[in-house]
């Protein structure tokens, strides 16, 4: 019940706009998000990059409503690409279609991310990974990703483990040889499309690692992203590659800004590349929500930052 509240409630407009304009509120989501400035992002990916860690930058927004939105999300992520050389960054960058302008139609989108990887891909290429939304957008994510992909081969996607199509995407994604970030999911979705119970999402998440890490799609150049802060799941996916000879620079475990920052240096410490996803901007409330939805501890964490500066 927690989980589904909290969920809905990223949705709501008005509640986001009040809540981004609390000073305290603020205090809890900066553990999540480095900051509100291109410049705030960079200091911090510059911090993970000196402890090992890669990292990939997302300027926060979605469902953008106007093309003038879209098209300023798009000059956004130029900016952030543009930052990215001129300060010698190991990172890449995340983005969400719909605040490219999904809504508003799949050429508006797919016109302002060709402009994006093209940027991208100019001199040395950087990566960017379309991020997954809710189920109502995975076709046209999929279908987008695989229209812009052979001109952009370093452009990847994401394959959230909780939907039921998930295995038939995966095994289409791995022949092509993609680039793919495995997650749990995280948006509310009906039993008729989803696994509800979190022992079948697990499972269905350890299914979609092997997959991409099998031979065959190893051969065709798929390339998995381990998303999840689930010691579980990490520990599986060492052991697999360890009893399949498996070569740790064949995959890589991507975390989220300010979660387990202790497990992410154990795991660069132990040799593995670890990518964190690090996310910016003013429209960060439907972000923070979801990241409270997701880790009932992270409630907790914010509650006591809220108390801590009320006494303050």
């Amino acid at each position: 019940m927690l989980r589904s509240g909290l969920i809905a409630l990223s949705r709501s407009r008005w509640l986001g706009r009040f809540i981004s304009k609390n000073p305290v509120a603020w205090r809890g989501a900066s553990r999540f998000i480095a900051g509100e400035t291109i410049d705030e992002a960079v200091a911090a990916v510059r911090e993970l990059n000196a402890s090992g860690m890669d990292a990939t930058l997302d300027f926060l927004g979605e469902n953008v409503n106007s093309r003038a939105a879209a098209q300023a999300t798009s000059e956004a992520y130029t900016e952030a690409l543009d930052a990215i050389r001129a300060n010698d960054l190991r990172s890449g960058i995340s983005l969400k279609l719909t605040a490219l302008g999904l809504d508003l139609s799949e050429d508006v989108a797919t016109q302002l991310l060709r402009g994006v990887l093209e940027h991208a891909a100019a001199g040395e290429s950087l990566p960017v990974t379309i991020d997954m939304e809710g189920s109502a957008y995975t076709d046209a994510t999929l279908r987008i990703f695989r229209a812009v992909r052979a001109d952009h081969p370093h452009v990847g996607t994401v394959i959230q483990s909780y939907l039921h199509r998930s295995a038939a995407d995966v095994q289409a994604l791995a022949r092509m040889g993609a680039r793919v970030r495995l997650v749990k999911g995280a948006y509310l979705e009906p039993p008729e499309i989803a696994f509800q119970e979190r022992e079948e999402v697990d499972a269905e998440l350890v299914r979609l690692i092997g997959m991409m890490l099998a031979a065959p799609a190893r051969a065709a150049g798929a390339f998995a992203e381990v998303g999840s802060h689930d010691e579980t799941i990490i520990e599986w996916t060492r052991e697999h590659a360890l009893q399949h000879s498996i070569p740790s620079e064949a995959f890589e475990f991507q975390m989220l800004y300010g979660i387990r920052r202790d497990l992410q240096r154990a795991l660069v410490e132990d040799g593995y590349r670890v990518r964190t996803y690090v996310p910016y901007g003013t429209e960060w409330y439907p972000y923070f929500m979801r990241r409270l939805a997701e880790r009932p501890e992270n409630v907790g964490f914010v509650i006591r930052s809220v108390l801590s500066e009320g006494r303050g």
